[in-house]
């Protein structure tokens, strides 16, 4: 059985170029919609370094803190537009694997405690 951080990213790895997911989206898609709060704090993991962490934002599509310009530049370099504010246009770029054809099943995602 998969951590939860292993369970995170799992789905985090399996956003496309262009897209972006939020933390309670992420939380949700492994069963744990309550617990957005640690999918942040699951990006804090060294070992996760290698993982797409720019295509997280916020539920607004706001950009996350200290990291905020790198990521907005990432995000640019994808294709993703922004507000004048520097928030994602989620209508348009907010991930969805059914539409964008990435399957995810959740069964995949067997949480352990």
């Amino acid at each position: 059985m998969k951590t939860f951080n292993e369970q995170v990213y799992d789905v985090v790895a399996r956003i496309p170029s262009g897209r972006v997911a939020t933390f309670g989206q992420i939380a949700a898609m492994i069963g744990r919609p309550r617990m957005a709060r640690f999918v942040g704090y699951a990006s804090n993991n060294k070992n996760s370094w290698h993982l797409p962490w720019h295509r997280v934002v916020f539920k607004d599509g706001s950009l996350c803190g200290g990291f905020a310009d790198e990521q907005y530049k990432s995000l640019r370099a994808e294709g993703v537009k922004f507000t004048p504010d520097r928030h994602v246009i989620m209508e348009q770029y907010q991930w969805n694997p059914d539409r964008d054809g990435v399957p995810l099943d959740i069964r995949d995602f067997p949480l352990v405690f």
